[in-house]
């Protein structure tokens, strides 16, 4: 018997391509923009997310039946803050300075369209497993856009993957550059993340044209 069934695996695979948060539902776009200039950044944020979210939808999937309806905002925002700080609190115990880059985008995370409508749209009606499933499932594909997004912003803007030299040529004996890449600055700035992910959905809707818009 399989571990899943074909409809808990499309709560998996769907978010990762044809229902991806940020490139299709055009959800959780500015830390797409904001956090994206190292791939460390990005990995952590994919990471702190994919926490969150499946966490989260299973505590209130648990709690979807004893949750007033008048009140289910504010106990969604309690749910996802409480798990906002302890991602927070975790990078502050174990990566000080990274915590120091992501500063106030992880508690932005509270906020994160994504984190808000999964548990308004699925996690209040299906039970801990499928919602759990649908967790992981939009976090990886919030998190692959991410990482594509901070790996060619930093290997083209610093010409580095994770800090290391990628591109380029050392200096040379005489104190000279020997000729080779030159970092693009452009790549840095946010505007240029957005022209990443435009790319990948211009990629995305080339490859299946069942999600072009017809006028």
């Amino acid at each position: 018997m399989a571990l899943l069934s074909k409809k808990d695996t499309n709560l998996i695979l769907d978010p990762l391509a044809d229902n991806n948060p940020i490139t299709i539902q055009v959800l959780g776009i500015c830390s797409a923009l904001a956090i994206t200039a190292e791939l460390q950044a990005s990995v952590v944020m994919a990471i702190s997310v994919l926490f969150v979210l499946s966490v989260g939808n299973v505590v209130i999937s648990l709690l979807r039946n004893i949750i007033p309806s008048k009140i289910r905002i504010i106990v969604q925002l309690i749910v996802v803050a409480a798990l906002v700080i302890i991602v927070d609190q975790v990078l502050k115990a174990f990566a000080y300075e990274l915590s120091k880059t992501l500063s106030v985008f992880v508690g932005l995370i509270i906020t994160n369209c994504i984190i808000m409508g999964r548990f308004e749209a699925f996690a209040l009606g299906n039970g801990p497993w499928r919602a759990f499933l649908d967790g992981i499932g939009n976090a990886l594909g919030y998190g692959i856009i991410l990482v594509i997004v901070g790996f060619f912003r930093e290997l083209l803007g610093s010409g580095t993957l994770f800090g290391f030299k990628v591109l380029g040529n050392p200096v040379t004996k005489t104190g000279l550059y020997a000729t080779g890449y030159e970092n693009n600055g452009f790549m840095i700035i946010p505007p240029a993340a957005l022209i990443v992910v435009g790319i990948i959905i211009w990629v995305q809707r080339s490859r299946n044209k069942a999600l072009i818009e017809e006028n």
